[in-house]
């Protein structure tokens, strides 16, 4: 029952927060207006304004700010104990994360869907506004690099995701061809579009799996040796930058809204179908939260090599509770599109909550779904010798003879090496219907179930160790033991749950790739710089500098160079939140509206990011400590990072005390 307590506790909150909290910020703060003429409709081109239905640009703004954050960052933060991982995401949630976005997409409606950037430079002052887009600049080049690689791991390690996850492109572009010019209703439309992609979804679970290995095309034309580079991960990287150009410099209404569209309401539907999962599952007695995972894990029994909870679940949990990226998307594309003022509400403080819950979903599904003991950890070696964890049923496990290193003591070789029935368990591929539906009966109970979220949360393994196929891997092998409950197989479960993680990571790559267009054009008109004002050009520079990061060689060979940006991924995104509160704040503050419900806020992430990148610079093995830790690279952009930071702040506290109930001068907004 605790499963079930902890869903409802968070959805009567969240949905509480938004009815009263949200209700006060629009009524009362920001003072919501339909008689105001907003951007979609004053500046229309067809191109980026474009007065768009509430339901349709929620989706788009949802799916948008989402992507991969508010799965991989609580799967990583439960190290902790899930109890910290939830409070945070639903008090960071309503009070930081929310308020951030909401005010983030008034503050530009209120200046023509300018971004954040851009209207920094007004409130505050010129030199504010260059900080913020090279700030920006440099936040969003990482963001698109790692983002970029993540779905193109999500594509190598699921393959049977892929054709479920494209399958939406072409629909998107029919889709809004067709609204654009004939009266058809959308809900028909999107009926006909949700059936397409969960055809390509079960298709893709048997027998429609897209793998790619680009060195095996190779083969014998004397290439393969020289283009050690073009590997599966980077393959796909490259495919999706180019779809990421492509999205950018069309019209919003021929790909990114219709996609977004059809995409939200995919993922929401998935969403309500895991939610009645997890009830039922409560409810039955076959998951239970308190006996699966510890509230709290002591420091002792944590991965050596982890990090302290304070200040890093702070930053590990961004986008299901505060992301900086969010006030881009905001004030970048969303503001362009809302068609009323009193629409930011839900679209804005609503589309955050909902983000909010989708954590509390991950943190369910990485303790109490994993703790339902549905899959046996199997570590083996690929033909490259490149140790692979994958996650099997149990009885697939038995069946095939392999053994649990942890459980064993072996080291070097994992067990299941060179064994073809470990080899056909591999991600989905192999696991049908008739055998993944065998084990839906059995569920392990009280020590069991503890046993089953320690195996996947190993404390003996060092935390360096842990990558991409734990992180991800927890939330949808412990979302597909819960869909089992409704005797969706655990294979279909897995591929229903990856292609949901990957429409969510793909589709903010390419809201991404457009407001970096738009920070790339600021810098060229700031800087005069003629032609990086061009959107071809300023997309090309965008994506290919995203290219560079994404394809510079990492600890793990070509195509992982970008994940070594990670640990400042999270410090640098909290940062681009404080920098936003600070001009929330000073818009507020020119009006003479009160600040007091921002303060606590804009401190908090002002000062959080600052300490975790100090203690990653400074603090033992740190990137500018000599030792194992040294890394001039991160070093160097966590050292500017702070720099730019700082001389934001003094900026803004400079002109703070003079400028209470003053209009900015040349002001073009609305107000």
């Amino acid at each position: 029952m605790s499963t079930v307590a902890v869903a409802l506790f968070s959805a009567l909150i969240l949905i509480a927060a938004y009815r009263f909290y949200g209700g006060y910020l629009a009524n009362t703060i920001f003072k919501l207006d339909d008689t105001r003429e907003v951007p979609s409709h004053e500046l229309e081109d067809n191109v980026d304004f474009v007065p768009t239905r509430k339901g349709i640009v929620f989706g788009h703004h949802f799916t948008s700010i989402a992507g991969t954050g508010p799965i991989v960052g609580p799967a990583i933060a439960v190290f902790w104990g899930w109890l910290p991982a939830l409070l945070w995401v639903l008090f960071g949630g309503i009070f930081i994360g929310a308020v951030h976005d909401f005010g983030s997409l008034v503050v530009s409606l209120r200046n023509k869907g300018e971004t954040i950037g851009q209207v920094a430079g007004r409130l505050i002052n010129r030199r504010t506004r260059l900080l913020f887009l090279l700030i920006l600049f440099f936040a969003l080049t990482v963001v698109l690099g790692i983002f970029g690689l993540v779905v193109a791991q999500i594509f190598m390690i699921y393959p049977s995701s892929v054709l479920g996850t494209w399958i939406s492109l072409p629909l998107a572009v029919v889709f809004g061809l067709l609204l654009r010019r004939t009266k058809i209703s959308p809900a028909l439309l999107l009926s006909i579009g949700l059936v397409l992609v969960y055809a390509a979804v079960w298709f893709g679970t048997y027998g429609g799996a897209i793998s790619v290995d680009p060195q095996a095309w190779m083969k014998g034309t004397g290439l393969a040796g020289k283009a050690g580079w073009l590997n599966p991960v980077t393959f796909w990287t490259l495919i999706l930058f180019a779809y990421c150009f492509a999205a950018s410099v069309l019209p919003v209404w021929v790909l990114l809204q219709p996609r977004d569209y059809i995409n939200s309401w995919q993922l929401i539907l998935a969403l309500i179908v895991l939610v009645l999962a997890v009830f039922y599952a409560g409810f039955t007695g076959q998951a239970d939260l308190v006996s699966s995972a510890p509230a709290i894990v002591p420091v002792e029994q944590l991965p050596v090599g982890t990090p302290a909870m304070f200040p890093f679940l702070f930053i590990t949990i961004a986008c299901g509770a505060i992301s900086g990226f969010h006030c881009l998307v905001a004030s970048g594309t969303t503001s362009k599109q809302i068609d009323k003022e009193t629409d930011a509400q839900s679209v804005g403080y609503g589309g955050m909550l909902l983000e909010s819950g989708l954590a509390v979903m991950v943190i369910l599904c990485c303790c109490a779904g994993i703790g339902m003991g549905k899959f046996d950890r199997v570590d083996r070696l690929d033909a490259r010798g490149q140790l692979i964890v994958s996650f099997v049923p149990p009885s697939l496990a038995a069946a095939s003879g392999a053994k649990d290193t942890k459980q064993t003591g072996e080291t070097g070789s994992p067990a299941g090496v060179n064994d073809p029935a470990a080899e056909e368990t591999q991600g989905t591929v192999g696991l049908g219907l008739d055998q993944t539906s065998a084990t839906v009966e059995a569920v392990p109970a009280g020590s069991q179930r503890f046993a089953a979220w320690s195996q996947r949360y190993d404390s003996k393994r060092a935390w360096g160790e842990y990558k991409l196929a734990d992180k991800i891997g927890s939330f949808i092998d412990g979302g597909a033991s819960f869909l089992a409950v409704f005797r969706i197989p655990l294979a279909l479960g897995q591929t229903i749950l990856a292609v949901l993680v990957a429409c969510f990571a793909a589709t903010t790559l390419d809201s991404a790739t457009r407001l970096q267009r738009y920070v790339v054009q600021e810098l060229g008109k700031n800087l005069d710089v003629p032609p990086l004002t061009n959107k071809y050009i300023a997309t090309a520079l965008a994506v290919g500098l995203a290219g560079v990061i994404a394809f510079v060689p990492g600890p793990g060979g070509p195509g992982t160079g970008g994940t070594i940006l990670w640990p400042l991924f999270g410090a640098t995104n909290q940062l681009l939140a404080g920098l936003a509160f600070l001009v929330i704040a000073f818009y507020l503050w020119r009006r003479g509206i009160s600040i007091a419900f921002i303060v606590l806020p804009l401190l908090l992430m002002l000062g959080i990011p600052v300490w975790a990148l100090a203690i990653q610079l400074f603090g033992a093995n740190g990137f500018l400590v000599p030792g194992t830790g040294k890394n001039y690279l991160l070093g160097g952009i966590g050292l500017v990072t702070i720099g730019l930071q700082v001389w934001m702040v003094v900026e803004a506290l400079m002109l703070f005390p003079k400028v209470k109930g003053i209009r900015e001068k040349n002001r073009r907004s609305l107000t």
